[in-house]
Formats: C-alpha cells, structure tokens, sequence
C-alpha cells in the first residue's frame, strides 16, 4: 500500500513475492482530514450526478500491472461527499453553530444512498474492464484520515436536519416506539421521539470522573448513537459490495480503536456489534504509534475478540525507516503548511539495521498471535533497500511454509494473561478520555511483562470460561451487569490470579480469596505485573523488560536493551533462529541471547 504508489515501489516488493496491492480510490476531493489542511491524493472520480471519471481509477490499475500484471488488488474507496454534492445538499452536511458547514454528515441517508450508487458504478466499470481478474475485495473508508473518524476541528458539531432526523429514528427503536420509557430515562417529562435533541458532545465543556449510566441516560445514548451512525455506515457499505460481488469481493475498514483513542467524539466505541456483521470479512487499524524501541506496538484493538467472531484482523504497519523521508519534501503540492506532517511521529530510526528489526517486530507479531497486515510505503521508498525488501522475502516465505496457524507446530502454546477492557468505558468518560487513556496505558508495562497475552473485548467475557488463564485482568469494566458479576465469579474460582482495574486502583484476587486493595494504583510497572504473573504461574520468558510474542509455533524477543540476557523456555522446547537459518542453542530450557539495544530475534519452536 502507498499513498504515492509508483511501478519500480510496486516491483520491488513484488519481486519479493508479495501478491496483494491496495489501490486508491476517492469520491470526495478534498484532503483526507479536515485539521491539517493537506491536499488530495487522487482526484475524485464522483464528478456530478451520474458522471464519473474511471480514467484516474485505470491509472492506478496501469501502474500496479506494469510492475505486476497479476497483482492481486483491494481497492481502498473513501467514500466522504465531494464538494459539489456538499452544495447541492445543504441540509445533509454537517452545521456548526456559526451556520457554517463542515462536510457531510454521516447521518445523512441522502449521502448513504448517493455514494453507495457510486461504490456501484466503480464496481460496475472494474466488472467490464481489464482489470476485473485482479480485483479481490474493497476496503470502505470513511472520514477522518479514511479511518471512519468524525471530521471535526476542536468541537464537534453537527446541527444538521439529517442527524436529529436519524437519532429520533433510532430512539424509536430502541424505545420500541414508547415514549413514556423515553422520558423516564431520560428523566425529562417533556421530551417526545419528535423533539428529542443530543445532548452536547461537543466537548467545549468537560467533565470529572465516570457516569452513572441511569442518572445519564441522554448522554450515552447520544455517545451510543454516534458510533452506532459509522457502524452502520460500515454494514452498508460493505453489504453493498457483496451484493454486487454475489459475495465474491473481500470487504474490510478501519475500525474498532477503542485501546488507542480514547474520545468518544471520533466516532469508535461499537466493535463488538461490528464484529456480528457478516458482509465484514477483515478489520485494520495501524499500530500504536508510540514507536519506540523497546516497546510493543499493539493493535489498536482487542484483536482476540475479532478472531473469536471469525474475522481477520490485519494491521497497517505503516512502520517508518532510516529511508523515510518528510511529506513536504516528497510532495510538497499535498503537504499542508506548518509542520504537522514533520514531526517526530513522522520519522524513522536513524539506522538501517534498527529499521530491519523493527519490520521483524511487526512480522513476529503476526505470527505469533495469527493475524496479517500490509506494509504502508506512505509517501513511498520506505522499503528501498535489499536488507528491507529481503524481510518481506522471508516472512512471505515464512507462512506459506508453516501457515498461519499453530497446527503445523509440534508446541502448542498459547498465552497465559488475558486483559479484559471495555470499548464503551469512552462513553461514560466525563474527561472526554483522559481516566480511560489511564487505564489502558497499562498496555505499555504489559509488553514488556516478559510473556504472551491475548486481549479481549467486555462483551465476550462469557468466552474466557472456555479457556485456562494464569491470570485474568478486568481492565476498567464499569458498571457490571448480574449476569456479568456471575461469569467473573466463575473465572475467579478457577483462575490463579485476578486483577480487577478501576479509576479507583486495583484489586488482586487469589482463587477468590482477597489478597489486598492497593488504592490509587491504576498505573502498572512491567516489573510489577511479571512478579504477579509468575506468582500466578505464568510463565516468563524474560525478566529484562523485553517485548516478547509466543504463540502459533512462533517465538519473538524484542530486546529493550543492549546486553546479555537469558530467555526461559519450557525444557521441551527446540529453537531455530530463522533470520540466521539455524538451530539456536538451548541449554536446559535457556537461551542466551547477546542483544544490541532493539535487536529482534525470531524463532520458529519445535
């Protein structure tokens, strides 16, 4: 994938047998977000009222094929209203309380209708040309930075008819058409399904602390309902594509980032409903961006729970090298002015080698819990170098020879922490989500714990009891229903250790006894989770606050520091060093590892 795609980026990394290309396409013709000022991509090809342009579509066809004429295509389409839809259909944009517009409203049905009419004439165009055997899927994008974020600069707002039209709707449903339930959750005696407004999300106020779900009834069902609003702009869309496919075409989007962004103003907080639909075969979010060395760039979602509901999850390992270079200095027609494009987030490491382990990092970690990913040369070159290019050869090479799952392995291992959160802890954040932010930080002392764990969202609690934890965290579970109170009781009886998170700190439980309440402790230390980890039984695979993955027949240590470290395997664990091609030795069920300072090492456990 590249936003400036040329034929010799696409032939490099094809010759290295990569099969799979993303591929540009836009409706709207304005810059993928609406705060930095950057320009277009593409130009749209939505030109007006059943006129297209496929010729800027064949373009990027022609310059794929030329490098690979099988490539294998997911076409990305941001689906975001182009200016002159915008000015034909007023009351379906977003309006502040100026009386000025911001885009469309993603309420909008007019909009839903009108561009998913065009989504049928670019795959109507791509059925009846050239190109039709190499497409394998649509990847629907929206909003802010084509990852279905609301547009908005500072506040949000959006005042538009369409919106308070679509939330009376869905009060209706999910009222069931009573109004006297309504207005006794609302605690407003006055209000009616025709006279109901959101309440204000725009965030020019905050709050302290978490709500009480039944004294904020309004609040959350408008949090509720603007994230239902992308939901279900996601369904549609995708069930569009397999429509017109008769279910051949793949269909996948951003979404679901609830472990990364914490506002409930952009839009995310509805995973687990997404998860239910059966037009969505994958789902993506880059990974966290803080980049440094030494730690664990997780997803930004609890990816366990998308593969319990039979989806794959595939990151975006937009990973930055020694080789990337600033927007503004590729393409300065796009860059917008100022720097926000050039800060250090937009920078790699200073050196080759440090870029070639950090693709490693993000290759053992797919790997080892399963899932897969495109490697993002944003403004392209990236990857230019044969030390880079080779670790898309062999990681290729890597799951086409054990697959990508565990069954190829004779070690059959499998995490032994499990981290429950709450995608929807956001909505009930008066801080807008500085306490969830908190909480979740925890991930970062979690990489570094020493051992493998998987991640799952609140709503597939019930799904733990099926397996046996060393230790189950509940991180930031607010407001527990019965029935949840009773599956955690369950999981507490047969599992060593838990830890029960809150603003408040955390509770540590040993086979439901109460071991001690540590007040104000929200805020975990690598050192201090691994000694609760062993505790429990789990095993530790190293102490030195390395990042490790295990799981699928794979091991990866990712060394925080320089320096000689021992790794603990379980004794009847065989290694090979698969970037050395070699058996690495083991010595009664150690390692010993001569690290430099963001070394990755990946082995294959036999």
């Amino acid at each position: 994938m590249s936003y400036l795609g040329k034929s010799p980026y696409y032939k490099e990394v094809a010759d290295q047998g990569v099969e799979i290309f993303c591929l540009l396409a836009y409706l709207g013709d304005q810059g993928i977000n609406s705060t930095s000022g950057i320009k277009p991509f593409r130009p749209s090809f939505w030109l007006g009222d059943n006129t297209f342009d496929f010729g800027v579509i064949q373009k990027e066809f022609e310059t794929l094929t030329r490098a690979k004429p099988d490539a294998k295509v997911i076409v990305r389409v941001h689906l975001d209203a182009p200016q002159w839809w915008q000015q034909q259909n007023p009351s379906e944009v977003c309006r502040l309380p100026s009386g000025q517009s911001l885009r469309v409203s993603y309420a909008s049905e007019k909009w839903r209708k009108d561009a998913g009419m065009a989504l049928h004439a670019l795959l109507n165009w791509i059925k009846k040309s050239e190109f039709n055997a190499n497409l394998i899927g649509i990847h629907v994008a929206g909003g802010g930075t084509e990852e279905w974020f609301y547009h908005y600069k500072d506040f949000f707002y959006d005042e538009s008819p369409a919106r308070k039209a679509l939330f009376q709707k869905w009060l209706r449903e999910k009222y069931q058409n009573r109004v006297a339930r309504l207005q006794s959750a609302w605690k407003l005696p006055t209000v009616t399904f025709d006279n109901a407004e959101l309440a204000d999300i725009s965030g020019a106020t905050r709050g302290e602390g978490l709500v009480v779900k039944k004294e904020n009834l309004r609040l959350l069902d408008s949090y509720a309902f603007h994230a239902y609003v992308i939901l279900d702009n996601v369904r549609y869309f995708s069930r569009l594509v397999k429509e017109n496919s008769q279910g051949r075409l793949l269909t996948g989007a951003f979404y679901g980032y609830h472990l990364f962004v914490h506002d409930p103003r952009r839009g995310h907080g509805s995973l687990g409903e997404l998860l239910q639909c059966p037009t969505i075969d994958y789902l993506s979010s880059p990974n966290d961006y803080r980049r440094e060395s030494g730690l664990d760039w997780m997803p930004m979602a609890a990816i366990k729970s998308v593969q319990l509901h039979g989806k794959l999850w595939l990151a975006e390992n937009d990973t930055r090298t020694s080789l990337t270079r600033l927007l503004r200095d590729v393409a300065p027609d796009i860059n917008p002015p100022g720097d926000w494009y050039s800060s250090a987030v937009w920078k790699g490491p200073v050196t080759l080698e440090l870029s070639e382990s950090f693709l490693w990092k993000n290759a053992g970690r797919m790997l080892a819990y399963g899932y897969g990913g495109w490697w993002f040369d944003m403004w392209g070159g990236w990857f230019s170098d044969p030390a880079l290019l080779a670790v898309f050869r062999n990681v290729n090479q890597l799951s086409k020879t054990y697959g990508a799952t565990a069954e190829s392995a004779r070690i059959d291992y499998k995490p032994e922490v499990a981290v429950v959160v709450d995608e929807k802890l956001q909505f009930y954040d008066a801080t807008l989500g500085r306490i969830t932010g908190a909480l979740l930080s925890n991930r970062y002392a979690l990489g570094n714990s020493g051992t493998g764990f998987d991640v799952y969202l609140r709503s597939d609690l019930d799904s733990l009891t099926k397996r046996n934890y060393k230790v189950v965290w509940y991180l930031g579970l607010h407001e527990l229903t019965a029935s949840e109170k009773r599956i955690i009781n369950t999981l507490q009886s047969k599992t060593p250790t838990s830890l029960v998170t809150d603003p408040d700190g955390t509770s540590v439980y040993q086979r439901r006894q109460l071991e001690n309440r540590l007040l104000g402790k929200v805020s975990w230390s690598a050192e201090e989770l691994r000694r609760l980890f062993s505790k429990a039984g789990a095993h530790i695979f190293s102490d030195q606050n390395d990042v490790v993955y295990a799981g699928n027949g794979w091991l990866t240590i990712h060394c925080k520091e320089e320096g000689k470290r021992t790794v603990r395997i379980p004794t009847d664990w065989r290694l090979s060093d698969v970037r050395q091609e070699k058996d690495y030795p083991v010595d009664h069920g150690t390692v010993t590892l001569n690290a430099k300072k963001g070394e990755t090492f990946l082995f294959r456990i036999h």
